[in-house]
């Protein structure tokens, strides 16, 4: 019976895919301030400590983001408007540079790239509308979200007795102990995330303020989204980042382009190490993998979760699995 629930939980799950990331994401939020709470508790009882940590979360992010998005969202309309002329520009820049031949050159279907970027850029127009068609869905999605994670921190002992009830009594420590080790792990991925993203946001945000590059809060928070998927994200931002400052000299690109190593070798030498090493001690091909699955199957969100996902998977797999055969 108990395999059975789980076939159909999982059935559900698939079918059922907005609302189960939203109550995925609501989890992993809870897990990340559980430790904060848990250091409350003992000077105010846990309803208080819940709400105050919560409502404090939501007014950092609010705090730190609204002024964020606002100023992007209005480089963003700018650059839209802009970028049939970027695109005309570096034609006639490699028209007059020997770095590609002319003959190559005059093959090059500007027009066409650039009714190719207003049909792209038409269809982001559209999102955004669509967007704020749904809008009243999604601020009933983020109360809701506001609603699961208050109770997962203020009932978190009722919630644990009860999922603790659905396993046979010789089964329940071992449950407890899994359901700790995931909370601890997905926890961490949400500290380690934020962590990574704002620290590259940040020296390319600094690094291109300081370069005088059009668009550099945009071109900050453009590289610190993309910075959730690995190699392909980076990658990308570097070269949106290389074409809207093309204009301003060879070395104005070279100092952007060591600003980006800069960043990606904090990243990547301490704060990823540092804070995915210990909460996560994921293998980079299990997070490429899981990627890959998500983005297939679960879109843009999945692709965010994606290593929260893999790590509730591997702790199930080894605490269930491979510790039975060893």
């Amino acid at each position: 019976m108990f395999c059975i629930a789980i076939i159909v939980f999982i059935v559900l799950i698939m079918t059922m895919q907005d609302i189960a990331l939203m109550f995925f994401a609501s989890f992993v939020i809870a897990c990340s301030l559980n430790p904060i709470v848990n250091k409350l508790t003992p000077k105010l009882n846990r309803k208080k400590a819940s709400a105050f940590v919560l409502f404090g979360f939501i007014f950092i992010v609010a705090l730190v983001f609204i002024p964020l998005i606002a100023l992007a969202g209005y480089e963003i309309k700018v650059f839209a408007v802009s970028f049939p002329e970027y695109l005309e520009n570096i034609k006639s820049f490699l028209q007059n540079s020997n770095i590609i031949s002319k003959s190559d050159i005059a093959s090059i279907d500007v027009g066409g790239a650039i009714t190719t970027a207003s049909g792209i850029t038409s269809k982001l127009l559209n999102e955004i509308v669509d967007l704020g068609k749904n809008i009243g869905t999604m601020v009933v999605y983020l109360i809701v979200s506001t609603i699961i994670i208050y109770y997962l921190l203020a009932d978190k002992e009722a919630l644990k007795d009860t999922y603790k009830r659905m396993f046979p009594k010789p089964m329940r420590n071992k449950a407890e102990d899994v359901l700790k080790i995931i909370s601890k792990k997905v926890g961490g991925y949400m500290i380690g995330t934020l962590a990574a993203m704002a620290s590259v946001g940040l020296i390319m945000t600094i690094g291109l303020l300081l370069l005088k590059v059009e668009y550099a809060v945009l071109l900050g928070l453009i590289t610190a989204v993309l910075d959730i998927v690995p190699i392909v994200g980076p990658a990308l931002a570097l070269i949106v980042c290389l074409i809207v400052a093309y204009k301003s000299g060879f070395m104005v690109l070279a100092l952007i382009i060591l600003t980006f190593l800069a960043a990606q070798l904090v990243e990547n030498n301490f704060v990823k190490p540092y804070v995915f090493g210990k909460l996560l001690d994921l293998h980079p091909i299990l997070i490429y993998l899981f990627l890959f699955i998500t983005a297939k199957y679960m879109g843009i969100t999945g692709v965010v979760f994606a290593p929260a996902i893999a790590a509730t998977i591997c702790v199930l797999i080894q605490e269930l699995y491979m510790k039975n055969l060893e």
